[in-house]
């Protein structure tokens, strides 16, 4: 088998990390896809082939350190080098601190940070062992973060904690993999998206969709497709998209 450029997105749920995906493999890569339970990548995976592209599903937990490095060597060997990483899991969950509890808090910094550290990790050691190419451009390493990496709001103690850290975490791998070639940016995404969860529990919001009130995934993917295009002599290191209606 022939290997091609592999594009791995961590977190590949229904709307963005499913967006995500597709882009990068209408641009022609082999779009490695993982959640927790392999099931439910199955129709994404479907959708790219039935387009023409090139998908593999993968039962990864993030957090977990041997799976992800089994993960990145299995990819490497059996399909291609990995050029594009995105980690875009987000454990986003909602609670009182004065109710919240020491395990579900770790869980949640373990989900949305810890798993962004193992994630990149191994997959930035895989790019800084090729040569280099002469554009000066390695690979990509994308997060997905959220109005939380920026601001802490009520009750939203666990998640705001894990996504600041998780922009901080994306700072220090800019300054150190830059100049080695990898492009590491963080994505602010501040607002609602287009998914059942937000039509479901919040029709008033979701009703502003016909209004582009609301992030589109698939404008979304445009970004991230956009964020790697870029030349090394104008890099962008963090982006934040929102509707026009978002307040800031």
């Amino acid at each position: 088998m022939t290997a091609v450029p592999a594009a791995l997105i961590v977190g590949a749920g229904d709307a963005t990390g499913g967006a995500i995906a597709r882009r990068f493999a209408r641009e022609g890569y082999a779009a490695c896809v993982t959640r927790r339970s392999l099931d439910k990548l199955q129709p994404l995976v479907a959708q790219i082939e039935a387009d023409g592209g090139r998908a593999h599903a993968f039962a990864s937990d993030a957090r977990k350190e041997e799976e992800v490095v089994q993960l990145v060597e299995r990819i490497e060997r059996e399909v291609g080098p990995i050029e594009v990483m995105v980690f875009n899991i987000g454990a986003n969950v909602p609670e009182s601190i004065l109710t919240e509890t020491a395990r579900k808090y770790f869980k949640v910094w373990e989900m949305a940070c810890f798993g962004g550290f193992l994630n990149a990790r191994e997959v930035a050691r895989r790019m800084v062992a090729r040569p280099m190419p002469a554009s000066g451009h390695r690979g990509t390493i994308l997060f997905t973060g959220a109005t939380a990496s920026l601001r802490g709001g009520a009750k939203f103690g666990a998640f705001s904690g894990a996504k600041m850290a998780l922009r901080a975490l994306a700072q220090s791998m800019a300054r150190e993999l830059g100049p080695q070639g990898i492009h590491v940016a963080h994505v602010v995404v501040d607002g609602a998206i287009d998914t059942e969860f937000i039509r479901s529990n919040f029709p008033e919001r979701y009703a502003l969709k016909e209004q582009g009130g609301i992030l589109d995934p698939e404008h979304i993917a445009d970004a991230y497709a956009m964020l790697h295009r870029q030349p090394r002599d104008a890099w962008t290191h963090e982006l934040d998209l929102r509707p026009w209606c978002e307040s800031f």
